[in-house]
């Protein structure tokens, strides 16, 4: 009996390698700890009637920018191993099937559970604000979709502790993702963390879609928008197509895996082409699912900070609606070495160099919109300049790619590697952290530290091109990615010990944010005038941070940029507009909000169980997720008691207390 037991906790529990026995050993403490604050500070039941079960968008907004946080953490020491195996031929440092799980666990805990959850994050504390609405349009839904989001990670993340990580590289080419390649449990691992987290991203899509369309304030028509909200409308689009063809792709391989079937194996009829094939028709929207909404932060700070509108708003408009709709038509570019025939390779570069005009056009627009305006450069505006050269050299290198023959040099290779994280560091996580610091005093209502902020601001640059600029010249050395170790005479030392100098450069910088962030706690100084950054839009005329129902009367819009407008007139002493003038004088009324719900938690809890099921083959334990799945949809069915009204004379007292502030 003790050697079964043996047996199978050898199995169950990954052993063996002191790197992730000091994992599991930190993450037990961490637990621990966790668990000893909240019952000696006795804080469960307002952990879980404040948070674990709020449909308030601003704290499941903040619940997404924490757990991108710690996904950045977990990605970045993935990313800083990887380069200290690297930094010296034929090191032992990490072995070969461990730098495999790490390399895959590396991209995608970087692209679905870091930069998706800062997207939703921002998503959620930002556009019911701009919109002047008091929330999204299906508040339990957007509850549901981050824990599902929430759940999956975890069940993707538990793998690296139990069972054994995924190694067959962050988007899981079959023949190497099917049994015959991965016979553990780390492949199942990885479909199903993705699976349930991917609903949750499919529902924050059509969530944000019907909110932007449906629950704008009064007179805001859709080219009065923020660039902002549209942005996150181009995105969410993209993720109501994009999504699904991931969804289908992952069930497919769960039935090779699960069920014997032949979809992506060259025996018994099918083919692992037609894997990448669909993987790719997700994986490139997705490039531009985070990207998108990049490029709406940094229009809103190019012009806040720019104190001019923002150039050619509609240029701005039909750009990002057209890059949603051509990233559609892209997704062979990544593997024009497939053997397509020069047709195919010619259409999808002609595609992917169109793409890059639109890309092309906000650049202008920013710079027009800086030029000639009255600049300021507090930590948003210094993310947004760094962004600019960043992103024109790797829209460049993209373009370079985008040649068919020339790709054929390029696929596979350091040059590749170097390419797409200079679009997704210094676009998405340059256009994230700038997001963050702008509209941070929004949602807590104090500043970070400017002085800590610079600091983590040049370490993140220049480490950024310490580290990636030499693997470019890598590349085109013939340094190809996945190899973990290399021999002394292919001379490409010295620039992996530069590029990894330049990682902990980053990884310092990021402990500078941590820095940042502790010691404006420490030394709160509240925010308040509500406006923190002389803003334009209609988050900055309501209290830092908002108030539950963010809007006592929902404001009446005119024109762009309203809230900038609305203060022009006053410092010029002109009258109100009179249909303004009416909404801002018209009598409170009780405010309709939706009352928190323990079902959306309890639900993804329940798929989790199921998740976990499947990756071990226990129909037990898949039974009794399942039935956790249905008895919540049922017990949603029959919840009658879900919203509430705040009364009148509760919303006085909220506002007074808001103007006393001021």
């Amino acid at each position: 009996m003790w050697d079964k037991i043996k047996d199978f906790s050898s199995e169950f529990f990954v052993t063996g390698d002191p790197l992730i026995l000091g994992a599991q050993v930190s993450i037990g403490l961490t637990l621990v700890a966790i668990v000893f604050t909240l019952t000696y500070f006795k804080k469960w039941r307002w952990l879980w009637t404040e948070w674990l079960t709020s449909v308030d968008h601003k704290k499941i907004g903040i619940m997404y920018i924490i757990a991108s946080i710690l996904m950045l953490f977990r990605g970045g020491v993935d990313a800083l191993l990887m380069r200290v195996q690297l930094a010296a031929p034929e090191l032992e440092f990490l072995h070969a099937d461990h730098y495999n799980a790490i390399f895959t666990t590396h991209g995608v805990i970087m692209i679905l559970f870091m930069a998706m959850p800062l997207m939703f994050g921002l998503f959620n504390i930002v556009v019911p604000l701009q919109i002047g609405a008091r929330d999204v349009a299906f508040p339990f839904l957007n509850s549901l979709s981050f824990w599902m989001f929430f759940f999956g990670a975890m069940l993707f993340n538990v793998s690296f502790i139990i069972g054994g990580s995924p190694d067959a590289g962050w988007l899981a080419y079959p023949p190497l993702s099917e049994l015959s390649g991965s016979p553990g449990v780390g492949q199942d691992f990885y479909i199903w963390g993705i699976q349930i987290s991917g609903i949750g991203s499919l529902a924050t899509g059509i969530n944000f879609v019907v909110t932007i369309l449906k629950m704008r304030a009064p007179g805001m028509k859709l080219m009065q928008m923020p660039m902002f909200s549209w942005s996150v409308l181009s995105s969410c689009v993209t993720i109501m197509f994009a999504f699904p063809i991931l969804t289908v792709t992952l069930f497919l391989l769960f039935l090779d895996r699960y069920l014997g079937a032949h979809f992506f194996t060259l025996d018994g009829g099918g083919n692992p082409m037609m894997y990448i094939n669909l993987i790719w028709m997700w994986g490139h929207p997705e490039v531009y699912i985070v990207i998108l909404p990049a490029f709406g932060i940094f229009s809103e700070i190019v012009a806040t900070f720019s104190k001019k509108k923002l150039f050619g708003y509609k240029s701005m408009v039909f750009a990002l609606m057209s890059i949603s709709f051509f990233s559609f038509f892209t997704w062979a570019h990544h593997f024009f070495t497939m053997g397509s025939g020069a047709n195919v390779n010619a259409f999808f570069a002609i595609t992917t160099m169109i793409i890059a005009i639109p890309t092309g056009v906000k650049v202008f627009n920013w710079l027009f919109t800086m030029y000639r305006g009255k600049l300021s450069f507090p930590t948003p505006m210094l993310w947004t300049i760094a962004f600019i050269p960043c992103f024109v050299v790797g829209g460049m290198t993209g373009v370079l790619l985008s040649v068919a023959p020339a790709d054929f040099q390029f696929h596979n290779s350091y040059f590749l590697i170097a390419h797409f994280h200079q679009v997704l560091i210094g676009g998405v996580v340059f256009g994230y952290f700038a997001g963050l610091y702008y509209w941070w005093p929004k949602m807590f209502g104090f500043r970070l530290h400017e002085g800590l902020g610079k600091w983590a601001f040049w370490f993140w640059n220049i480490g950024f091109y310490v580290c990636f600029m030499p693997q470019y010249a890598l590349g085109l050395m013939g340094m190809t990615r996945r190899f973990n170790e290399y021999d002394f005479d292919m001379g490409w030392q010295p620039l992996n010990v530069v590029s990894t100098v330049g990682a902990f450069l980053m990884g310092l910088a990021f402990i500078f944010q941590v820095w940042q962030i502790a010691h404006s706690i420490k030394f709160f100084k509240k925010e308040t005038s509500g406006d923190a950054w002389d803003g334009r839009t209609l988050e900055w005329s309501i209290p830092s941070p908002a108030p539950m129902y963010n809007f006592a009367r929902l404001p009446q819009v005119t024109s762009q940029d309203d809230w900038w407008e609305k203060k022009q007139r006053r410092l010029r002493g002109e009258a109100e507009l009179p249909e303004v003038a009416a909404a801002e004088q018209a009598p409170l009324e009780p405010i309709h909000m939706p009352r928190n719900s323990g079902i959306p938690f309890i639900m993804s809890f329940s798929w989790f169980v199921a998740g976990f099921g499947f990756v071990w083959d226990w129909k037990w334990m898949i039974v009794v997720g399942l039935a956790g799945v249905i008895i919540s949809m049922l017990a949603r069915s029959f919840s009658y008691n879900t919203d509430y009204y705040i009364p009148v004379d509760e919303v006085e007292r909220t506002e007074a207390a808001a103007r006393g502030a001021h």
